[in-house]
């Protein structure tokens, strides 16, 4: 049986299970007011010995009644609190959207995430929507960090590393050490390749790399290769020799557009260990700088 049929059997279960919950309610309110107002009778017969029982009726009647209202403005009251904080989640969801529509964010982008997930809630199985909530769960984690200027993850990413070259329209400047030279035989580098070679054709993106040496004797024919590799791209790549007395120690990262930075954090035996996004003008401004001297020390040939 398919989802959709699935779900339209529930669908028309549910509907009558509605109504008779809806008349198990009234029943139930009628009866409780019947039976304040059979009280109310008996209550009022102890208390007046006279024949005649008109005031039993009144008051039972009157009673029942009051009884049968005060529940009805209790549900009333309930469902009105609902229909309230329904109305603000709405108010709250509307304004979320105006927002995104205003943004360099688009909302049909948002909307198909929306949608996206909610397909997946409703067909997915179990193992399905746990992967669905873990992903999503990772993006707000993400947006959250972009939003207040940074972000992480552990080990390297290379997926931001390719999607953000594919966003850069300007510059893209960036540093290469000892702690990531094997990345450059791997898969994702020949994909990060392809990608900056994409933007320098297509954009006209300017993209400038420095090979960081600590000493002359790392200078090796392979190294060599590998930057004349980069520079058939269209990359001006140099190589800078550091001495172990330079100060400060250079890291491995890239600056796009000078306007964020991608920054790998190695661990104690020199591997990438985590990534690191940043925003924020200071680092990133400090990062400029940073660059720029190590690329005036290095001469074109290099």
């Amino acid at each position: 049986m398919s989802g959709a049929s699935l779900g339209a059997g529930n669908h028309g279960a549910a509907v009558p299970q509605v109504q008779n919950s809806r008349s198990a309610k009234v029943f139930l309110r009628v009866l409780v007011a019947g039976l304040a107002g059979a009280a109310t009778f008996v209550l009022s017969g102890l208390l007046n010995q006279e024949d005649d029982n008109l005031w039993e009726w009144t008051m039972s009647i009157v009673l029942g009644c009051a009884v049968l209202i005060v529940q009805y403005l209790v549900a009333f009251g309930e469902r009105f609190e609902k229909v309230d904080r329904r109305f603000n989640e709405i108010l709250a969801a509307t304004t979320l959207f105006s927002q995104v529509d205003g943004s360099v964010l688009r909302s049909d982008e948002v909307t198909r995430l929306v949608l996206g997930y909610t397909k997946v809630r409703e067909s997915g199985g179990d193992i399905a929507q746990a992967f669905a909530e873990k992903e999503l769960g990772r993006l707000a984690k993400m947006m959250e960090g972009l939003g207040s200027g940074s972000a992480d993850c552990p080990g390297e990413n290379h997926e931001w590393l390719i999607d953000i070259t594919d966003c850069v329209k300007m510059t893209l400047d960036a540093t290469s050490t000892s702690v990531d030279r094997e990345f450059w035989t791997s898969g994702p580098a020949e994909r990060y390749l392809a990608a900056q070679e994409k933007a320098i054709k297509r954009r006209g993106v300017e993209i400038r790399r420095l090979f960081v040496v600590r000493d002359a004797n790392e200078v090796t024919p392979e190294l060599e290769a590998l930057c004349e590799s980069h520079r058939r791209r269209g990359i001006e790549a140099r190589i800078a020799v550091r001495s172990p007395e330079s100060n400060p120690k250079v890291n491995d990262f890239i600056i796009f557009d000078g306007e964020l930075c991608y920054e790998t954090q190695p661990d104690l035996e020199s591997n990438p260990d985590g990534t690191l996004l940043r925003a924020e003008p200071e680092h990133v401004e400090d990062r400029v700088t940073q660059f720029t001297e190590l690329w005036a020390e290095t001469s074109e040939t290099a």
